[in-house]
C-alpha cells in the first residue's frame, strides 16, 4: 500500500466511466440514487475538504490524488494525526484507499466494510476495490503517466485542526551488534538495514511510547549501518537520561546518532549516493517515498520483512513464559465480564458500549496494565455480523437474552500482548446459531490439534479452519490468525495463515479464530492465543504443534457436542491441570467460578 498521502497519481483510467455497484440500503446506510439523496446521521459532509483538497492539486498540475489508510511507515494502526482516509472520507474502517481527481472521488475497501462505508460516506464517494502503487504504475505504463511522491501532504493542509504528535518517554537496550551480524552473514553483503515499521525500532532499541493508540510506539526510523546508526525521531522530545543511554554523544559503532524524524528522506539519498553501498529493506513495510530514492538496483537489497521483523516474531524462553502469564491474568478480566454480563443482562440494563467499557475496566485492575491493545469489539445481534464492529454512542445497542453476543478484546501488560474473542447467548439459541458456533470450534480445534513439520506455513493449514463450515456451504471473510508480541502490536507480523506470513517455528505465537457471520442475524467468532512448540512424535523429529495460552471458557449452550468427533474431544482433554478444569466447563457448563480453583490469587484479588 501507498505511504500515507505521499504518493500523486497523474491520470487513472479506474476512475473514468466505472459506477458504483449497488448495494441494498436501509434506514441506516445512504441512498444516493434519489433526489434529494438519503443521508444517516453517521455520514461525514465531505463537500468542504475535497474543494479545499482539489484546489490544491490545481496548481501542481495533479490529475488524481491517492489517500492511503495507513501511515507512512505502512502500521496498521495508526495514530490519530494520520487518520487521513478518515478525514477526507468519514469512513472509519481499518483497510481502504481513497483516489481523488477534480470530478470523482473514490474509496476502494474490502468487503468487510461495505456497509459500514455506505453508513458514514457522504454521496460525494463512491465505492470500489483495492490496488497498489506496483498496480498502479503498471497501468499507467501504457498510458504514458507515471506515480511519483512528494514530500508535502496535501490532506495535512487541508486538515487545519489535524492532532498533535503525543509526548512519551522511553527506556532501551540495545541489539544492534545481532541485526549486524546477520548483515554480514548475507551473501548479497548489504551495508545498511533501513527500519521503517514502528515496532521495527521500537523492538531495536526496546523502546516504547505512544504516539499510536493502542499500540506502545513512537515515529521514527532507523538506518543501520556496520559502523554507524541513525535515529530518525522527534528529536525535542528526547531527555537528557535518554541521550546519555542511547550514547548520542559519542561517534563511535554502537553510538547512536539522533537525527530529525523529517530528514529521513534527504539522509538516505545522501547515503545511497555514497559509492559502494547497497541497503536492505523489507518491502511490506517500507514506503514508496523511501524506496524510490534507493537507485540504482544494485544498490537494494530486498526482502519481504526485515530480519528485526522475523527475528522479533520468535520469542525466547523468557518473552513465552511472561506472555503466557499476561495471558493468564487477562483471562481474569474477561471472565469477570462474563460473569458480570450473566447477571445484569436479564435485567436489560446494559448496552455494547457499557459491556466494552467494563472489560477494560477489568483489566485496568490487572497487574504491569498499560490499556487495551484494540478497539474493543462488542457486538450483538445484527451489528456481530460486521466482523470489526466496535459500538460508539449512537450505534450501541442494549443487549437482551434474545441475542448472541461477540466480543473480542485484548490488553496490553508490560510483559505481554493479549486478544480474545468469545462469543455467548443468555437465552436459547437456534438450531442454526448452535450448529454454525460448533463448526466454527470445530475449525478452532482442529488446528490447534494439528502436528506438522517445522517451516510449515500457515496459508497451508488454513482451510483447517473452515472446513466444518464448507462442509454445509458456510465460510467466513476475514483472515484465521495473527501474531502477538511481548507490549508490542496484537497484530504482529508476520506470523499467521496468510500467504505473506513466514513459515512457523517453534516460539512463534498465534492467533486461531475461524468465524462466521450471517448478515444483518447474528455473528460469530472464537478466538484463542497458541505459542507453537516442539512435538514428540514416533518416528520424525524437529515436529511441532500449537499450545493454547488463551483460559477462558466457552459457551456449553452454543456447542452440539454431536458434531465433535471423539479426536477432537480428547485433544483437549490433554492438557494441564487447569486446562482440564476449563474443558470440563467447556462440556458440561459449569459456572466459571471453576476457575478460581486454578487462579485462587489473582481472582481474589478481584472481590
Amino acid at each position: 500500500m501507498p505511504p500515507c498521502g505521499w504518493l500523486l497519481l497523474l491520470s487513472l483510467a479506474a476512475l473514468t466511466g466505472n459506477t458504483f455497484c449497488a448495494i441494498t440500503t436501509s434506514q441506516t446506510e445512504r441512498n444516493c440514487s434519489i433526489s434529494p439523496p438519503y443521508l444517516p446521521s453517521t455520514v461525514i459532509n465531505t463537500t468542504l475538504r475535497l474543494q479545499e483538497l482539489r484546489k490544491r492539486m490545481l496548481p501542481l498540475n495533479i490529475s488524481a490524488y491517492i489517500i492511503p489508510g495507513t501511515d507512512a511507515h505502512l502500521s496498521e494502526y495508526i495514530a490519530p494525526r494520520d487518520a487521513r482516509l478518515t478525514f477526507m472520507t468519514g469512513f472509519t474502517g481499518s483497510a481502504g484507499t481513497a483516489v481523488v481527481t477534480q470530478t470523482k472521488a473514490t474509496l476502494w475497501t474490502d468487503s468487510r466494510y461495505w456497509v459500514q462505508a455506505e453508513r458514514q460516506m457522504d454521496c460525494n464517494w463512491e465505492l470500489e476495490k483495492d490496488e497498489t502503487y506496483e498496480n498502479y504504475d503498471i497501468n499507467l505504463g501504457s498510458s504514458n503517466h507515471s506515480l511519483t511522491s512528494v514530500p508535502v501532504n496535501l490532506v495535512d493542509q487541508v486538515w487545519t485542526d489535524r492532532p498533535p504528535i503525543l509526548a512519551d518517554e522511553r527506556t532501551w537496550q540495545m541489539k544492534v551488534e545481532q541485526m549486524r551480524k546477520m548483515m554480514e552473514d548475507s551473501p548479497y553483503r548489504p551495508t545498511a538495514l533501513l527500519l521503517s515499521a514502528l515496532d521495527e525500532t521500537a523492538w531495536l532499541f526496546n523502546m516504547r511510547g505512544n504516539d499510536i493508540p493502542f499500540n506502545p510506539f513512537f515515529y521514527s526510523y532507523t538506518l543501520l549501518t556496520l559502523d554507524e546508526i541513525w535515529l530518525f525521531i522527534h528529536t525535542e522530545r528526547l531527555t537528557g537520561e535518554l541521550k546519555e543511554y542511547l550514547n548520542a554523544s559519542c561517534a563511535g559503532p554502537l553510538c547512536v546518532q539522533l537525527k530529525s524524524y523529517d530528514s529521513v528522506r534527504a539522509q538516505l539519498q545522501e547515503y545511497v549516493a555514497r559509492p559502494g553501498i547497497k541497503v536492505w529493506i523489507g518491502t511490506e513495510y517500507t514506503n514508496y517515498a523511501l524506496y524510490e530514492l534507493i537507485t540504482p538496483v544494485d544498490k537494494l537489497m530486498t526482502s519481504s520483512y526485515s530480519p528485526v521483523l522475523t527475528t522479533k516474531a520468535v520469542k525466547d524462553e523468557t518473552e513465552q513464559r511472561i506472555l503466557r502469564d499476561a495471558h493468564v491474568r487477562d483471562a481474569v478480566a474477561v471472565i469477570q465480564l462474563l460473569m458480570w454480563l450473566e447477571k445484569v443482562v436479564p435485567q436489560g440494563t446494559e448496552t455494547e458500549l457499557t459491556a466494552a467499557e467494563y472489560v477494560n475496566m477489568c483489566r485496568s485492575k490487572q497487574k504491569d496494565s498499560k490499556g487495551p491493545s484494540f478497539e474493543t469489539i462488542s457486538a450483538s445481534g445484527a451489528n456481530a455480523a460486521l466482523a470489526h464492529y466496535s459500538p460508539t454512542n449512537e450505534s450501541s445497542r442494549k443487549l437482551t437474552v434474545d441475542e448472541m453476543y461477540l466480543v473480542d478484546s485484548g490488553g496490553q501488560y508490560l510483559d505481554g500482548t493479549t486478544d480474545i474473542t468469545r462469543t455467548v447467548h443468555w437465552g436459547t439459541p437456534t438450531e442454526m446459531q448452535r450448529e454454525a458456533f460448533t463448526r466454527v470450534l470445530q475449525g478452532n480445534i482442529e488446528i490447534s490439534r494439528t502436528i506438522f513439520p517445522s517451516g510449515t506455513r500457515g496459508a497451508n493449514m488454513e482451510m483447517l479452519g473452515r472446513r466444518a463450515l464448507w462442509e454445509v456451504g458456510l465460510n467466513y471473510g476475514h483472515g484465521t490468525g495473527h501474531g502477538v508480541g511481548n507490549y508490542f502490536g496484537v497484530h504482529e507480523w508476520p506470523v499467521g495463515f496468510q500467504t505473506n506470513n513466514i513459515p512457523f517455528t517453534s516460539g512463534m505465537f498465534t492467533s486461531i479464530e475461524p468465524g462466521y457471520y450471517k448478515d444483518n442475524d447474528f455473528g460469530i467468532r472464537i478466538e484463542d492465543i497458541a505459542v507453537i512448540v516442539p512435538k514428540p512424535t514416533k518416528y520424525g523429529n524437529n515436529y511441532l504443534t500449537f499450545d493454547i495460552v488463551s483460559l477462558v471458557p466457552y459457551d456449553r449452550k452454543l456447542i452440539d457436542t454431536s458434531l465433535l468427533s471423539m479426536q477432537q474431544v480428547m485433544n483437549h482433554l490433554q492438557t494441564s491441570k487447569c486446562k482440564k478444569l476449563w474443558i470440563f466447563n467447556f462440556f458440561f457448563h459449569l459456572n466459571v467460578r471453576v476457575l478460581y480453583k486454578c487462579f485462587p490469587t489473582l481472582l481474589l484479588q478481584q472481590q
